[in-house]
């Protein structure tokens, strides 16, 4: 940024130049975490949050269902239990949590051990699929509930508020750079399983996002913030189009499947009116090994959850998270993780990475928006069929906004840059080793499971190999590991090490008093701190 003058002509003074300053709150944000827009548009802005997170929800159901023996009923079923329970965790970690504005929603950690309890052999007898599917579910659920007190007893016992004092930026940027891009495979790769609509909605929300504002002032706002909304209905339009129109009739399929607006059952099979309850799938059956795998994929979701509150914090306009702040978010996941196990939603939870990607799409961090979506998931969880039509929205659209939304997390790793020495040596082996490796290492994992059909690690112990597959086909767990213990470790004890880590940027906010600013934004409601303080 120029701050000198002078034209440099004739020996006059040449201009001079300073890197841009610091920042440990991002600046440019409309509405930051304890600010809230108008009412008409928070609402808006609540549904386009609701509707952003549906797509994760189906593409989890559509695998796990069909595996555990269940059909169109059991799928609209279990995504109306995620709703709702994501309506339940959202609020409670908003308000008793890291008061973030966070969408807990479902996660992808815990798919292979939930697919690892679905193919069982032990179900072989069952010949019912309905009654394979609960005797799955049942499973699932008891390792969710045996893993949430682990979750729990991280959290609230201060655990990882320890191990978060001692995360520096450097640390920290390999992290949340790759809770977005970690999930690359989420992005094009699906929406190119019907490009004719999945591209076009990409131009959309990239063209709605951030030319036309640019283009039109005045209306700046509207585009910026409701794109995500725009061009979902521009673009399923276009496909409604496009399948009353015959131009799938005679497609392969899985194009049909990928592309048509009618194939995906869930508004025949949905109710109208459903109130997911506790124990629906029947009483939960406790498994050892099961219930190990379940905690390491709980164990990832944190550290996944860990990169998605700090993108959330920047894009909020928040201070950093006190490590304090941080592990009480982490008890409330674990109490997010027991409601999923009571309720069955045949997977467990973590913050949703889209929707903090979001937070940064539309300039708006309210606390308050969140907490409407979180009122939409309950609605129309309930209301089945109205639920189920935005559901049936075809995938690649969806794959199309996770393109841009993954990476505005990624770029909020990215930010943190600013806060570490560039120009050392050690930083640079550091972030380099972690984020090739955070990809590379999770690549092997699933390329091999892909090729041979187990993982790398294939011992005799079922829950062993699922514990690893785990956590090294996480690109968030993989670098975190890396980045952590080689900035804890490597040149230990030299005098630039605090500085060139970022570490003293940080330092007012390791405990939660030293900045006033702290309690504005991650205080308890109804003066809870008096009874629940934060150290």
């Amino acid at each position: 940024m120029a701050v000198g003058g002078g034209s440099g002509v004739g020996g006059g003074k040449s201009d001079e130049f300073q890197p841009f300053p610091i920042k440990d709150q991002l600046p440019g944000v409309d509405f930051c975490l304890s600010s809230a827009p108008s009412w008409p548009e928070a609402v808006l802005l609540g549904f386009q949050h609701y509707l952003v997170m549906l797509g994760t929800t189906v593409i989890i159901s559509s695998i796990l269902v069909p595996l555990m023996g269940g059909g169109n009923v059991e799928k609209a079923d279990v995504i109306n239990t995620i709703l709702f329970v994501a309506g339940i965790n959202t609020l409670l970690q908003t308000m008793f949590g890291t008061r973030l504005p966070v969408v807990i929603g479902a996660s992808y950690a815990y798919i292979i051990p939930s697919i690892s309890i679905a193919l069982s052999r032990r179900y072989n007898v069952i010949i019912d699929p309905r009654q394979r599917f609960k005797a799955s579910m049942r499973d699932v659920q008891g390792s969710l509930i045996v893993a949430s007190f682990f979750t729990m007893a991280i959290g609230f016992f201060g655990f990882l508020r320890i191990i978060g004092r001692f995360i520096s930026p450097l640390a920290a940027i390999p992290l949340v750079i790759l809770t977005g891009l970690g999930l690359y495979a989420q992005g094009f790769p699906q929406l190119a399983r019907c490009i004719e609509i999945g591209l076009p909605a990409l131009v959309a929300v990239v063209f709605l996002s951030q030319y036309v504002p640019h283009w039109l002032k005045s209306r700046r706002g509207i585009f910026e913030r409701f794109a995500v909304l725009l061009s979902v209905a521009i673009i399923w339009a276009y496909a409604e189009i496009l399948t009353a129109a015959g131009a799938y009739d005679n497609r392969a399929p899985q194009t049909q499947f990928s592309c048509r607006t009618d194939r995906s059952g869930l508004i025949s099979a949905a109710p109208w009116i459903r109130f997911p309850y506790p124990f629906q799938w029947g009483r939960p059956r406790f498994n050892a090994g099961d219930a190990v795998a379940v905690i390491a994929a709980s164990f990832v979701a944190i550290i996944e959850s860990t990169g998605t509150f700090i993108a959330a914090s920047r894009y909020a306009s928040a201070t950093p998270m006190p490590p304090s702040v941080l592990s009480r978010g982490a008890g409330w996941l674990g109490v997010g993780l027991l409601v999923d196990g009571l309720f069955g939603t045949g997977c467990g939870s973590t913050a949703s990475v889209e929707n903090a990607g979001l937070l940064g799409l539309t300039r708006v961090g309210s606390r308050r928006v969140i907490q409407i979506s979180a009122l939409f998931m309950l609605f129309f969880s309930v209301l089945g069929k109205f639920g189920a039509v935005l559901a049936s929205i075809p995938l690649p659209i969806m794959a199309a906004l996770y393109c841009v939304l993954f990476a505005y997390v990624a770029s909020a790793g990215l930010g943190l840059l600013q806060f570490c020495n560039l120009n050392s040596f050690r930083t640079k082996f550091i972030l380099g080793f972690s984020l090739f490796m955070g990809l590379s290492v999770p690549q092997y994992f699933n390329q091999y499971l892909l090729v041979s059909g187990h993982g790398p690690v294939n011992t005799g112990s079922t829950w062993f190999n699922n514990v690893m597959q785990v956590i090294f086909s996480s690109p968030a767990t993989v670098a975190i590991i890396i980045a952590f213990f080689l900035d804890s470790t490597h040149s230990y004890g030299h005098s630039s090490i605090r500085r060139d880590s970022g570490r003293h940027w940080w330092e007012k906010f390791r405990t939660y008093s030293t900045d006033t600013r702290t309690e504005e934004f991650y205080s308890l409601p109804a003066n809870l701190n008096r009874f629940f303080p934060s150290f």
